[in-house]
């Protein structure tokens, strides 16, 4: 008896084996058949053009009171000014006073019209803490706020091979490529099949909605329901996934939601020489620790699935056996993604404290302790579940739990087997052959977020390599990039204007 028990066990050992075999030496790289173009020189004028785009310092701040509307009539004017063609040829319309959205008629009108994004606006240059104090003058301030980078953040110096500069990666190359490419395409006396569209909002870094979203709600009055839509998102990356060599070009599908939570708790202050047991700053402190200690649970969304079926054949043949086998190691894979925080916000909706305020003088015991919790939130959750999760974790009556001002649901997951992905994936390859093309999810938040209310095709895409500093000192863009971004974008453009 015992022998045919352990006989059954290792015919279950061995049946499995073959299976977890089959399965990886079944795994192997999407055959896609795409001839590479050849991709003309780049008007050096153009490097300039780009240059001149990263001096105009369109900021947005977190405070209204801050917002400086001229550089962005100063952008706007100074696309009318390069851009004559597309200015001229194309229907413009300037949205809620700074956004812009372009119009390219095209010569079918039966067919459905594609979007391009991109957004105007750049994240403030951020000052040493040490210069934060407010007893600097402002001519101080700025020189403290330089000295942190290589070069001044709006010089837009070109220098080493990059073209330097707030919004050179995000998101600039975006506006000025698909403005070069228009422009380009317009002298060559192109025109579409369908209608393409451009749409630039002007404060996508603080959400989009006085932007992007006055943008849908217009297309929306005019029936206008594209065939897929692109923003930014991804990008080509040599070295951010572990253990693969070769590039690979990562589209967005989805994006995570948003939301900021804020938790305050008012009780008995006092003097600090006789401390009771219940201080603000302590209840909080303490609820914030809960928080951080017991996050929403790990699991695998479909972008994440797609995203390691495809990446999977690129693997070593151990690690690709696991990705050949999500059915059996799906544990193991959110185990090991959990072990960074790249990894760990795609598998989880993530909580980061990121606001703490109390308290005013060293021996006073302050009454109210207030702190702000962000979350980024995974498909298939939503910002109610957030805030019962809070509660939740937290389980104390004296804390005050409130949703912040801006909300983001999750966007839905769109399709990678229709026109608009396999488009996407076309152009990429006929300019980049090298690269394989990845779905995945993007953890941050796009305008794109308010396009899901008239289209169901939205991909996040651009089209550099591995950019350096985004939202960060020094932000660069290479000059190789940058005239490759001019052809993708010439090259996308005429596949989706005659795409049927």
């Amino acid at each position: 008896m015992i022998k045919k028990i352990l006989l059954g066990l290792l015919l279950l050992v061995v049946c499995l084996v073959a299976v977890l075999l089959w399965n990886t030496i079944q795994m192997k790289p999407k055959e896609i058949s795409v001839e590479p173009v050849e991709i003309p020189e780049t008007d050096e004028a153009a490097i300039e053009r780009f240059a001149a785009a990263i001096r105009i310092p369109t900021v947005s701040h977190e405070s209204e009171a801050d917002f400086d509307s001229i550089p962005f009539l100063d952008f706007a004017k100074f696309l009318a000014q390069t851009y004559p063609y597309t200015d001229s040829v194309l229907e413009k319309r300037v949205v809620n006073k700074y956004s812009l959205l372009y119009k390219w008629e095209g010569k079918n009108p039966d067919l459905k019209p594609v979007v391009f994004m991109g957004h105007m606006d750049v994240v403030p240059v951020a000052a040493p803490q040490s210069s934060l104090k407010t007893e600097k003058a402002p001519g101080e301030l700025k020189a403290n706020i330089n000295s942190i980078w290589d070069v001044a953040p709006f010089g837009g110096e070109i220098k080493d091979g990059f073209i330097w500069g707030r919004g050179a990666v995000d998101d600039k190359i975006s506006v000025i490529g698909n403005m070069e490419a228009a422009e380009k395409l317009l002298r060559e006396g192109y025109k579409p099949e369908r209608t393409i569209y451009f749409a630039f909002g002007h404060d996508e870094e603080l959400g989009g909605e006085e932007g992007a979203k006055i943008i849908v709600d217009l297309l929306k009055s005019e029936k206008v329901y594209p065939e897929f839509v692109m923003d930014e998102g991804g990008i080509i990356t040599t070295n951010k996934i572990p253990n693969v060599t070769a590039p690979v070009a990562l589209v967005g599908i989805a994006e995570k939601g948003f939301i900021s939570a804020t938790l305050s708790v008012d009780l008995p202050g006092g003097h600090s020489s006789m401390p009771g047991d219940d201080l603000a700053i302590e209840v909080l402190s303490n609820a914030i620790v809960k928080l951080r200690q017991h996050q929403p649970e790990s699991r695998l969304t479909p972008p994440a699935k797609e995203f390691l079926l495809n990446i999977g054949p690129l693997m070593p043949f151990a690690e690709r056996i696991v990705f050949a086998n999500l059915w059996l190691f799906e544990g193991l894979m959110v185990k090991i993604y959990e072990g960074s925080s790249v990894g760990n916000a795609t598998v989880r909706t993530t909580t980061a404290p990121t606001i703490f305020n109390s308290g005013y003088k060293d021996n006073v015991l302050p009454t109210k302790a207030k702190a702000t919790v962000n979350f980024r939130i995974l498909p298939g959750e939503t910002t109610d579940d957030v805030v019962s999760h809070i509660k939740e974790v937290v389980a104390d009556d004296r804390i005050v739990v409130e949703k912040g001002n801006f909300l983001s649901e999750p966007s839905p997951v769109s399709p990678t087997s229709n026109g608009g992905f396999k488009l996407i994936e076309k152009s990429i390859l006929q300019i980049f052959p090298e690269v394989n093309v990845a779905p995945y999810l993007v953890v941050g938040g796009t305008d794109s977020r308010y396009y899901n209310e008239i289209c169901e095709n939205i991909y996040r895409f651009t089209p550099i390599t591995d950019p350096i500093g985004f939202h960060d000192i020094n932000e660069r863009l290479s000059i190789e990039d940058y005239k490759k971004s001019i052809v993708f974008y010439y090259q996308i453009i005429k596949n989706a204007g005659n795409l049927n």
